[in-house]
């Protein structure tokens, strides 16, 4: 493989990949005696996708309208992850993602190898389903390319059949193509970037008694048959069904291999089948768990009579399995302890990759070189007064775990500029500087008519305040400052996290005003 090259905006540290020195996980699936615990991944990562090439996983996920999109992922052992690059740095078109599109831009991709490219199909509800490749998927993607226009295509997946002919199979957007519950089978050019015929719905959903938002499909072929996984029945309650046939155009038979059944990992679907070198199956997939995003979660597959059985099926031989929630590690080399980043010193020339905007970031709204080992976020005006909402330059982050706190120092900001830690949906809430004083916000709704409170610490201060929030697993965020960073003083009400548009909370920093900027220290984040 060759050495990856990195854009710019995405190089990072090997200390920022791997977190602050010293500091525990908020969230480790490895159990450290073989086994592992569910969720793989206690983070946002929607919709996920992964392939294998030789001894090496490669997941990517749904982004929406955050940049950098489309993440990838990269793993030996299905079970400790690290994020090692993005696919998309910047959303397209340019000019539709220079606000924040919430719930828009990025949705279900695909990612495969083929013809030694990788290869990630991905839809724009808005705009239709795109292509990019690279030789190495820690490297450099290129240019998104169109391969077909139109509102309402969502969640395409390809495969490139023994003879040679590239097929595509997506679902629909209700919202946008006034479809829903149905697949569609395309067949693509031999360079995979334009549709050559169209065979139109290889499954309507509406004919499957029971069946509702069939979406998500995934297509393979194995022992001669054809095989479509698809989730059905709503994010939240749904469950994963797979169909086969010997002809790619159908007929397809169907069953429903995996569902919710006793354990708590409500609505268990829509993610990737992958193998091992030495033949061993296993499914990845997600469960929305509100705040904390769409987490996803590895089920052991096994094969009967050419139908795959999944999670406690695998024990059962029961065709519908239930999720595991602990289960034995993949027969795989022992792999060192691996998660996605999260807390950043601000050493690195650029951003650690947990990083994200709300739309296409311009140069000028942040530096790592101004002050050494801190990051200066320059002042931008509020897209409408008393709310950030719609502020493309709020830089955020997942939350990594059911449960964690996140602490940065501030410097005190110039008067007639706010600049705080942040936690951030549908409802948002920030503790941080105004003014000189330090303040925590709330505000309400406010994707539809905010409603702020807020709390003011009497008395001015000058110099540096750490800022800190508690997440807990009930989703329940209580803020807090220091001014000695020892004693931390909390500072309003308790606020409850909130869903975003397709997306969990996110926690993270800004600074708005007419001009000047805010500097920020290391951003911690621990158990």
């Amino acid at each position: 493989m060759k050495t990856p090259r990195f854009p710019a905006l995405l190089v990072l540290s090997l200390g920022v990949l791997l977190g602050r020195a010293g500091a525990a996980s908020a969230w480790q699936a490895d159990l450290g005696n073989g086994t592992y615990q569910n969720p793989i991944l206690h983070a946002d990562f929607s919709d996920p996708d992964a392939v294998r090439v030789g001894d090496d996983f490669w997941m990517t996920a749904s982004s929406f309208s955050h940049v950098p999109g489309l993440p990838i992922l990269h793993s030996k052992d299905l079970v400790n992850w690290e994020l090692v690059n993005y696919a998309l740095p910047r959303l397209v078109p340019e000019s539709a993602f220079a606000t924040p599109q919430h719930g828009k831009g990025v949705w279900a991709p695909a990612i495969r190898q083929h013809a030694g490219k990788f290869w990630i199909y991905y839809p724009d509800p808005d705009f239709g389903i795109y292509v990019v490749t690279a030789d190495d998927p820690a490297g450099q993607w290129s240019a998104p390319v169109l391969v077909k226009g139109g509102k309402g295509l969502i969640d395409p997946c390809p495969l490139w059949d023994d003879d040679g002919r590239v097929y595509l199979v997506h679902a629909w957007a209700n919202s946008r193509a006034n479809v829903k519950n149905a697949l569609t089978l395309l067949e693509l050019s031999a360079d995979g970037t334009k549709v050559i015929d169209d065979f139109g719905y290889v499954i309507n959903g509406d004919k499957l008694p029971g069946t509702t938002t069939l979406e998500g499909p995934k297509l393979y072929k194995r022992n001669g048959w054809y095989y479509i996984f698809a989730p059905a029945g709503g994010v939240g309650t749904g469950w994963q069904s797979v169909f086969r046939a010997r002809n790619i155009r159908g007929p397809y038979e169907d069953r429903i291999v995996l569902a919710q059944g006793a354990t708590p990992v409500n609505g268990p679907h829509q993610g990737a089948l992958v193998d091992t070198p030495s033949g061993e199956a296993w499914f990845l997939h997600f469960q929305d768990k509100g705040p904390s995003g769409r987490i996803v979660h590895l089920q052991p597959v096994a094969w009967k009579y050419d139908w795959p059985l999944m999670g406690t099926g695998v024990a059962t031989g029961a065709a519908k399995g239930d999720p595991v929630l602990t289960y034995r590690k993949p027969g795989l080399p022992v792999q060192p302890v691996a998660v996605p980043p999260t807390s950043d010193d601000f050493s690195a020339p650029v951003l650690g990759r947990q990083w994200q905007w709300q739309a296409n970031p311009r140069a000028d709204w942040y530096s790592l070189r101004a002050k050494p080992g801190a990051l200066r976020l320059f002042a931008q005006p509020e897209p409408a007064p008393g709310n950030l909402y719609d502020a493309p330059f709020l830089l955020l982050q997942k939350f990594p775990a059911p449960a964690f706190r996140a602490t940065t120092r501030l410097d005190a900001p110039a008067a007639g500029i706010q600049a705080g830690l942040m936690v951030f949906g549908y409802d948002y809430a920030w503790i941080g500087v105004r003014d000189g004083q330090v303040v925590q916000v709330t505000v309400k709704t406010a994707s539809e008519k905010p409603v702020p409170t807020e709390k003011v610490v009497a008395g001015k201060v000058t110099g540096p305040v750490q800022l800190r929030v508690d997440v807990g697993p009930d989703a329940q965020c209580r803020f807090s400052y220091s001014l000695d960073g020892r004693t931390f003083t909390p500072l309003g009400d308790a606020f409850t996290a909130s869903v975003g548009r397709w997306v969990g909370a996110k926690v993270g920093l800004f600074a708005a005003g007419a001009s000047g900027y805010a500097d920020f220290g290391p951003f911690v984040v621990e158990p």
